[in-house]
């Protein structure tokens, strides 16, 4: 019964496809983008009752709703008089407490336990990502605030999904989660320094506003989620259970709603824009692993470097886009990036996750 019913769904998200193709070719956008996105949620269903396909329905889920707003942004940028891009801090620091619940002083200090690993990490997180990200941005001659918003993602901490796709890739999950909080952690000095110095030359960057916005964003809920585990820990179980739920729910929230403000922007630009985020996060992802290894690291490390340097934090991205007044341009990167990433990630982690490597008992020295 249940395999027929899969069918069923399968059959229903290949009519609503092939529906899209002809209404596109007949020029019924509007039309064909509904039967696209709808295609989409059928088929982004239908891999959820499977256990080898599960992984991948959130970010199919993620281009349905992006479909939606591209198709239908009126829906998604105010609510009467209410303009919906002021729920994007708000969630964004929902989303930043939950991490923070997940995390304990152990993981805070995790660093003292394997410098080496920590500090080639960090270094490659704010090295790589930064110039990759201003060097693709000169190379596709962006207008300036489009150009802004890529090398902004560059100089972004890791990741909220790194810790998963790790487990996922058989990687160092223990590092991937101390990597994740110390480069969060550096965030506020280090992300507007790069950002002023990298971006500055494409949009006036405020040092001082930017590191306040990241303090209030990332900064304050993940200590108070810290604090919430460590003083209520039998409580913080439920929350662990509720808030990736709630996160991923945001997330996608927040690509909807940077995507339907700047789709002209977008629609102009759009193949340009996917294809250098994805070349970012490419680049990324090889620099991050090979030069961890060049250093010394072993093969487990050196793709959880990997990851961690190709996967940025664009919820960050996309609240300090809105703080800036420029959801529409300099956020438009990080919508770009959320979808792209997690798709790219994902079979990254599969991949891996079938060619496991044995953490070697001693890495290379500095010297």
């Amino acid at each position: 019964m249940k395999k027929s019913l899969t069918f069923i769904w399968y059959v229903l998200s290949a009519i609503a496809f092939f529906a899209a193709a002809i209404l596109f070719v007949l020029g019924i956008n509007k039309a064909g983008g509904l039967a696209l996105g709808s295609g989409l949620l059928l088929m982004a269903t239908t891999f959820l009752g499977n256990k080898a396909t599960a992984k991948y329905a959130y970010t199919i889920f993620i281009l349905a709703a992006v479909t939606f707003a591209i198709t239908f942004p009126e829906y998604f940028t105010s609510i009467g008089n209410f303009q919906l891009k002021k729920l994007i801090v708000p969630l964004l620091q929902i989303i930043m407490l939950g991490v923070g619940c997940t995390l304990s002083w152990t993981d805070l200090t995790g660093a003292l336990k394997m410098p080496k690993a920590v500090f080639i990490g960090v270094v490659c997180q704010f090295t790589i990502m930064p110039f990759v990200g201003l060097g693709i941005a000169t190379l596709f001659a962006f207008p300036p605030e489009i150009a802004a918003g890529v090398v902004l993602v560059g100089c972004m901490p890791g990741g909220l999904a790194s810790n998963v796709i790790a487990f996922l890739a058989r990687a160092n999950v223990a590092l991937s989660v101390t990597l994740t909080a110390v480069s969060t952690l550096l965030a506020p000095l280090l992300s507007p320094f790069l950002m002023q110095q990298l971006g500055g030359q494409f949009v006036p960057v405020d040092f001082f506003a930017m590191l306040a916005d990241i303090l209030k964003m990332v900064i304050v809920p993940v200590f108070l989620g810290v604090l919430l585990n460590y003083f209520l820990k039998s409580k913080t179980v439920m929350i662990n259970k509720v808030m990736p739920v709630v996160s991923m729910a945001g997330i996608v929230f927040i690509i909807v709603i940077i995507t339907a403000a700047g789709r002209d922007s977008l629609l102009s630009i759009g193949i340009a824009l996917v294809f250098a985020m994805f070349l970012h996060m490419v680049v990324g992802l090889s620099l991050g692993y090979f030069t961890a290894r060049l250093l010394g690291l072993s093969k487990l490390n050196a793709r959880t470097v990997g990851i961690e340097v190709g996967m940025q934090n664009g919820g960050l991205a996309s609240g300090i886009a809105v703080q800036m007044g420029k959801i529409a341009t300099v956020g438009l990167a990080a919508a770009v990036n959320g979808p792209i990433m997690n798709t790219f990630f994902s079979l990254i982690a599969t991949w891996w996750g079938s060619k496991p490597v044995e953490e070697e008992t001693k890495e290379k020295s500095f010297r």
